[in-house]
């Protein structure tokens, strides 16, 4: 299973591709954090946020794509940002046919490091070991993708079947 993973982020969006199946090694495929500047036009940095997600999808061909779900924070300002963000990729791969996956931090958190009040340099160290990497992606941006990726790939399967199940079931 192929993965995409996006932190989404007005200023950094971190994008991230990981190859692999649940008890199976995993794989790096591609890693980049996409930058605009902060005092830049609202509307040009969604464009380039929004293009560069687009072309990680054409480019990696995911199976699916896994997006932070955006929760609630003090800085409103940075909710706004990163909830635009998070609704461009939801779009690009939409667009594109690909299935999203939306988790929240303390899920991926938790998935990667085993505790879902892990802090950042946690789960840069852990996504270094899991992906046999000889350093830690640098910003946070990009181990955050890649954690999302790999969360996807260890959950998404048996949330699916979960559902499916309640599906059937009539639920």
């Amino acid at each position: 299973m192929r993965v995409l993973g996006v932190d989404p982020g007005l200023t950094r969006c971190g994008i991230g591709v990981v190859e692999g199946a649940p008890g199976r090694p995993l794989r790096l495929v591609h890693v980049e954090v996409v930058r605009t500047p902060a005092d830049g036009e609202v509307g040009g940095r969604l464009v380039a946020q929004a293009d560069a997600i687009t072309a990680a999808i054409t480019t990696h061909r995911p199976d699916v794509v896994a997006v932070e779900r955006v929760f609630s924070q003090h800085n409103v300002r940075t909710v706004m940002g990163t909830a635009q963000v998070a609704g461009l990729a939801i779009v690009a791969a939409t667009r594109a046919g690909v299935p999203v996956a939306l988790h929240t931090p303390s899920e991926v958190k938790a998935a990667v490091t085993g505790s879902g009040t892990a802090d950042k340099a946690q789960v840069g160290a852990m996504v270094t070991r899991l992906l046999r990497l000889v350093e830690t992606p640098k910003p946070a941006d990009a181990a955050d993708a890649l954690a999302l990726a790999i969360c996807q790939v260890w959950r998404g399967s048996a949330q699916a079947r979960l559902r499916g199940a309640l599906a059937q079931a009539g639920r």
